[in-house]
């Protein structure tokens, strides 16, 4: 049996770099959680292919994909990519997010992507994370929220989904507001 390297651990999940060898658990996953995600993702192509290319993203210096695993058994319940990184005077990633129908409900998305956000703020010096959810999303803005992202506006016409273009409530977390855990969250700055 192989060992496998997290990049960073919690109690009960802990987070890796997506590759190639997932290819059958994610698509396994994805089957059977189409019906959930559906809504907010859209068909996606479970293909060989389409894998390949959702990997080759990650070799872009722009890209970061994570799979949380079970810290007891290393089995995949989400996936998190940090996308459209930006570095410079901005030093910045857009935060997308996927949680499995097998292990919805147990907190295993916000202690994995805890994670995540402390793995961008620090190994990858990243200053600002922001992360687009559509206002009918409960699911995802609840987990936001408890990370303490804050709601920063309303983008219309957001993302084509489905057939159509949706819109998305803009939320984000910068490092300094991640190192403050004492600070109140979910603070809406929308003018």
């Amino acid at each position: 049996m192989s060992t496998i390297s997290y990049l960073l651990q919690g109690p009960r999940v802990a987070i890796r770099h997506v590759g190639r060898q997932d290819y059958d658990e994610l698509t396994a996953l994805a089957q059977a959680s189409a019906e959930m995600l559906r809504r907010w993702l859209g068909v996606r192509e479970n293909t060989k292919e389409a894998f390949d290319s959702y990997i080759k993203r990650y070799e872009q210096c722009t890209h970061e994909g994570f799979a949380i695993c079970m810290r007891s058994t290393g089995a995949i319940v989400g996936g998190v990519n940090i996308n459209n990184i930006v570095r410079g005077s901005l030093q910045s990633g857009t935060l997308g997010y996927t949680a499995y129908a097998s292990t919805t409900g147990y907190g295993y998305m916000t202690e994995g992507l805890r994670l995540v956000i402390q793995h961008a703020f620090g190994e990858l010096e990243l200053h600002r994370l922001e992360a687009n959810v559509q206002p009918d999303n409960t699911p995802s803005l609840n987990l936001i929220k408890r990370l303490g992202f804050q709601r920063e506006g309303y983008s219309t016409a957001f993302q084509f989904i489905n057939g159509a273009w949706r819109d998305h409530e803009r939320w984000a977390i910068t490092a300094e507001m991640a190192a403050r855990p004492d600070q109140p969250a979910n603070r809406d700055h929308t003018p």
